[in-house]
């Protein structure tokens, strides 16, 4: 156990500037702050036991809080998360998008609806319970937090069923919601672009919402819109909140599509306004201009109703596979050069990672429309891209607006593996660091760790965490301000960022000097 760490300049969370200071320990958390002594550059009044981690100058801040992953899909098979303590994340807030691999009535449409995700999972539970017991069973690196999705509401309810629910069965969404609450989940998410999330009217879910609401959770959404019609979702989402008296987390705020750039500006403001009318809303940014889905959720809506399978038996029959491909190029809702194979099961496109749609379609003869149907239908429609669409300019708008987390949205925590994901799993959190607070000067050193550690902490409620002061949990990082940087590109994505020195969970160190101890003192948060 970890007793001080000394010579560093402490940058609190708060926003606060940074002091030279002494952070002592105890029993996994923070027992005093001592300035430093200017003469002797170490604190005074060091405990007689525990280690002493010195930090030589560096920053000690407090851990930093993801409040967008989705490692509930592969936090059991790599509880080490290391591609998460070599970017000083020590809290994964998961469950977003409307996915989580609770609750669970048909186990076989669960899998099939969340497929893309590749899940490295046993599925040996029903819900968060027993999800929670399990990542606590194989032992975490760090923390996570768990949300309940509403497609995973929907699914264990109504199926891939493109209908609004009944009375009755809309109750039993909201009992099992309520249930989930019981079991100590932080929020509720949407992902109303996806299937079967996207077939719900507002009405549905502004009652899910209000639920959400009266049980205290946050609720999170990633919007039914990102384009040209983003402003509309987002009023969407700020209605629900407003009358079902919810906090409001927009997750990956973004404006798709050349046509839409600087959308951003008017989604700020309508968030603005909000806050100002008396609304807890606030949002989340990655930073990156490419995003990364299934691919499924760039095919019209329709075409989802029974989930994977349902698409696959349409992709089956010859008619209705040209009526699909006809509603691809009708809509015009695919760039093809845009779109980037990340990952997909065995199959014949498996040499297709890493190339656009656009390049499959050359290889083959066939225009994009065509290509992408070849792909999900031979792939059990399981099929990760990385979609270039996003302005680097509206990145640094919602990246400055003082209500901005900073969320990777990714769930990959090992460091080796197949495919070309995106390398947000392996860089948000230091490219921030180096390349938009030390080097482009867009935030400074201090606001960006506000951005990554009170602020999401207080989106939870999570008063003891996100910051360093006496009686706050020890989850704390010492990082070289001069070398934070991240080293992933989509091209070769598996590399892991550098200059974080140190991370500790609840006092114990996860990492040491750069490496991996193999500790494993994290644990799954449960909302009280």
């Amino acid at each position: 156990m970890i007793g001080a760490i000394t010579g560093g300049l402490v940058v609190d969370g708060t926003g606060a500037e940074p002091i030279p200071a002494t952070v002592l320990l105890a029993d996994g958390r923070i027992t005093a702050v001592l300035p430093a002594d200017p003469e002797r550059r170490s604190g005074t009044g060091l405990p007689a036991g525990g280690e002493v981690i010195d930090a030589g100058g560096n920053i000690v801040a407090p851990g930093f809080i993801d409040l967008h992953s989705h490692a509930d899909f592969s936090a059991e098979a790599s509880p080490e998360a290391i591609t998460q303590l070599h970017q000083g994340v020590t809290t994964l807030v998961t469950g977003n998008c409307g996915w989580s691999p609770f609750p669970i009535a048909d186990l076989e449409q669960m899998r099939a609806g969340t497929a893309f995700l590749a899940p490295e999972i046993s599925w040996s539970w029903q819900d968060a319970q027993g999800l929670a017991d399990t990542l606590d069973g194989v032992g975490l690196a760090i923390n996570v937090a768990l949300q309940v999705g509403h497609s995973a509401l929907r699914l264990a309810v109504l199926g891939g069923a493109e209908r609004a629910p009944t009375e009755a069965e809309l109750h039993q969404m909201q009992a099992l919601l309520r249930e989930a609450a019981q079991q100590g989940v932080f929020g509720f998410s949407t992902g109303l672009i996806y299937a079967p999330g996207t077939f719900a009217e507002p009405s549905e879910v502004a009652a899910l919402v209000a639920t959400a609401a009266e049980c205290g959770l946050l609720y999170s959404t990633h919007l039914r819109n990102e384009g040209a019609r983003l402003l509309e979702a987002l009023d969407e989402a700020i209605e629900a909140a407003r009358a079902g008296g919810a906090r409001l987390q927009v997750s990956h705020l973004k404006a798709m599509g050349p046509a839409n750039h600087g959308r951003v500006h008017a989604a700020l403001e309508l968030m603005d306004q909000a806050r100002v009318e008396g609304l807890d809303v606030a949002c989340d940014v990655y930073p990156y201009t490419a995003s990364s889905t299934t691919l499924t959720a760039r095919l019209p809506t329709w075409t989802m109703e029974g989930g994977a399978a349902g698409l696959l038996a349409r992709l089956a029959d010859p008619a209705e596979r040209e009526r699909v491909a006809d509603a691809i190029r009708d809509q015009d809702i695919l760039d093809p050069g845009n779109v980037m194979i990340a990952s997909l099961p065995p199959g014949p496109y498996e040499d297709g990672r890493g190339l656009s749609l656009a390049e499959i379609a050359r290889r083959e003869g066939v225009d994009g429309a065509e290509a992408a149907l070849r792909v999900l239908e031979n792939h059990q429609a399981a099929v990760s891209v990385v979609n270039h669409g996003m302005s680097e300019q509206d990145v640094v708008t919602v990246l400055r607006h003082p209500w901005t987390s900073v969320v990777s949205d990714g769930w990959i925590l090992r460091a080796t593996g197949s495919g070309r994901p995106h390398p947000r799993n392996f860089g948000t959190f230091p490219r921030v660091l180096g390349r938009y607070a030390r080097d482009r000067g867009v935030l400074t050193l201090v606001e960006a760790i506000r951005r990554m550690t009170s602020l999401p902490a207080s989106r939870l409620r999570l008063d003891d965490r996100g910051v360093i002061r006496p009686g706050a949990v020890a989850d704390l990082v010492v990082l070289d301000p001069g070398k934070a940087a991240d080293r992933s590109t989509y091209d070769d994505p598996w590399q892991l960022s550098v200059g974080i020195e140190h991370v500790l969970v609840s006092g114990e160190p996860v990492l040491r000097d750069g490496v991996p101890t193999n500790l494993r003192p994290g644990r799954v948060l449960r909302k009280s």
